[in-house]
């Protein structure tokens, strides 16, 4: 295997360079994850695809060759969160406060299906600073609604590739594509898109794994909604375009921060005001519309008050 005709394709220039075929991508990430090439080329490999601009076909070869390495436990009736892994400084995790907030509405609304929630976590990975989920859950109770799949365990090949990410320092397309690989075969996903243009890719690329999968305009990488905002998904082959607005459900969450800390975030959360804790249960909300538990999500909101 001559894994520099995978560099040459992506790293030699504009007038050079081409897209890679799904076969071409699943073949060198492939390659990455069994060590069968040097970090140096994995690092030359990584950057010239970033600064060439991955394809979807691109994208959708690494997810189908990441998925080969993975081992999955499934969750039934559930709805996989996807949460960056570059951390959050911003915001804190609201998804400690989503166990208590479903086990109260499934104690008055034993007619609607159980929905449990995925999330998965590592170690930081680049570019940014903040906290993860991974810390976060070393830190509170388990429950019974929400599961943490720990991507140490369901794909230590990628998680191993950790500290060379560290050292380019630089985005790349694992960021792109690790967000909702579905370990636990989930029926539903949800992530987010903060540009439009990631909206399709998202949907093209992680549509195949999933009944269903939504893309959310939230912030910081993250399914979780702090501001008003809007969500796509498919219908008919078609973007479906809808907006919401907090106010509208007399949620007033206003707070910012720079760099919370870990202290911070579990602080917010284990002794949460009025404002988080409706905040929280509009998230809540949001899945059980985007997992098709509700009509609408005005039902979700009366089912949840």
């Amino acid at each position: 295997m001559n894994f520099k005709k995978y560099i040459k394709a992506v790293g030699t220039g504009v007038k050079g360079n081409r897209n890679l075929s799904k076969d071409e991508i699943f073949d060198a990430i492939e390659s990455i994850l069994e060590n069968r090439v040097t970090p140096a080329q994995i690092g030359a490999f990584l950057i010239g695809w970033r600064t060439k601009l991955e394809t979807n076909e691109e994208l959708s070869g690494a997810v189908e060759a990441l998925r080969k390495f993975m081992k999955f436990k499934r969750v039934e009736n559930s709805i996989e969160l996807g949460y960056s892994f570059d951390g959050r400084c911003e915001n804190p995790f609201l998804f400690p406060l989503f166990e208590n907030i479903l086990d109260e509405f499934y104690k008055k609304n034993s007619d609607v299906k159980r929905l449990d929630l995925v999330i998965s976590g590592d170690y930081l990975q680049p570019a940014k600073v903040g906290i993860t989920t991974k810390e976060i859950f070393q830190n509170i109770d388990k429950g019974q609604y929400i599961h943490f799949f720990d991507r140490v365990e369901y794909l230590k090949e990628l998680s191993d590739i950790t500290p060379l990410r560290h050292e380019l320092g630089l985005r790349t397309a694992f960021n792109t594509v690790e967000k909702l690989l579905n370990p636990a075969f989930s029926e539903y996903g949800v992530t987010t898109a903060f540009h439009k243009p990631y909206v399709q890719k998202y949907l093209e690329i992680f549509a195949p794994y999933f009944e269903e999968v939504v893309v959310v305009k939230a912030s910081e990488g993250s399914p979780e909604v702090f501001k008003d905002g809007k969500f796509w998904k498919l219908k008919n082959n078609q973007i479906i375009e809808e907006s919401f607005s907090l106010k509208d459900f007399g949620v007033n969450y206003s707070k910012e921060f720079e760099n919370i800390t870990l202290e911070e975030s579990l602080n917010i959360v284990k002794n949460p005001d009025d404002e988080i804790l409706k905040l929280a249960k509009f998230n809540v909300a949001l899945y059980l519309l985007f997992s098709n538990r509700v009509a609408s999500l005005k039902e979700a909101w009366q089912r949840l008050n």
